[in-house]
């Protein structure tokens, strides 16, 4: 793929005042914040969809969400990606071959807008909840790598620490290392990012799991699953369909992860020891 290099910001500095409450200290300070903006999605010259992102690694965005909404089912098969700045935010714009430019234009036909949850447009339940791909990749792994991983995510997320407002995604290997994060406003967005940046860089998500600073959403759960990965570790607690939908595919998943226990929502094939 062509990708073209874009400078973009993930922060800014804003002047705010400090109100005590619980104790006392008013003060006059600077605040780095993350930048939200719009970001216009465009597939093939129409126009797809527009989220509110965090306009940084927009190029494994647009992997990240094509592989994601079908649109493509390879990194290949994307021919290039262009991202500029326009007025109030930016334009992600998609080049695929004509052979699936058809996939993208029905997609497109039946949506009207959308947010990063992935269900306005869509037409009835039936697609909402059509099912999932096997999950057919293995890894062995367990607590000692959650607890690894678990430890070291804060030390990936830069953004995260800076302003306290961003979700983070990191792909981890089966003994609990850290080898990609991705951040975002939104964690479908850091999500979308991460799979984007392992499919650019060649890396088969189906060797190692991934581990999300979120509530784990069926959303969530059906990311992890298209992109082949066999583990999903979260921080916060899932919902009643993400555990349906992690349980109906083989998806092993493991919710309120934190320093002294997680649960183990699924484990199918029995891959955490």
């Amino acid at each position: 793929m062509a990708y073209r290099a874009t400078m973009t910001g993930d922060k800014i500095d804003l002047p705010v005042r400090r109100l005590g409450l619980g104790e006392p200290g008013d003060a006059e300070l600077t605040r780095s914040i993350a930048v939200e903006a719009p970001v216009s999605v465009e597939v093939g010259g129409i126009g797809y969809a527009v989220m509110m992102a965090t306009p940084t690694d927009l190029e494994d965005y647009a992997l990240g969400f094509a592989l994601g909404e079908g649109l493509v089912d390879t990194a290949e098969q994307i021919a290039r990606v262009d991202v500029h700045p326009i007025e109030g935010g930016w334009a992600l714009r998609i080049w695929l071959p004509p052979e699936r430019n058809a996939v993208a234009l029905e997609r497109a036909r039946k949506r009207v807008s959308e947010g990063s949850c992935g269900l306005c447009g869509i037409e009835n339940i039936e697609e909402v909840l059509r099912p999932l791909p096997a999950v057919t990749a293995r890894i062995a792994t367990d607590r000692t790598a959650i607890a690894a991983a678990l430890a070291a995510l804060s030390g990936h997320q830069l953004l995260g620490r800076a302003t306290g407002a961003v979700h983070a995604a990191a792909f981890c290997s089966p003994d609990g290392e850290i080898l990609f994060v991705r951040e975002d406003v939104g964690r479908h967005n850091a999500l979308d990012k991460l799979i984007g940046a392992l499919a650019r860089a060649g890396v088969d998500p189906g060797t190692g799991f991934i581990l999300l600073s979120a509530r784990c959403s069926y959303e969530l759960v059906e990311k992890t699953v298209r992109a082949g990965c066999p583990m999903l570790v979260t921080i916060s607690a899932p919902t009643s369909l993400a555990a349906d939908r992690a349980t109906a595919a083989g998806l092993t998943l493991v919710a309120l992860a934190r320093a002294d226990a997680a649960l183990i929502v699924s484990d199918p094939h029995a891959m955490i020891g």
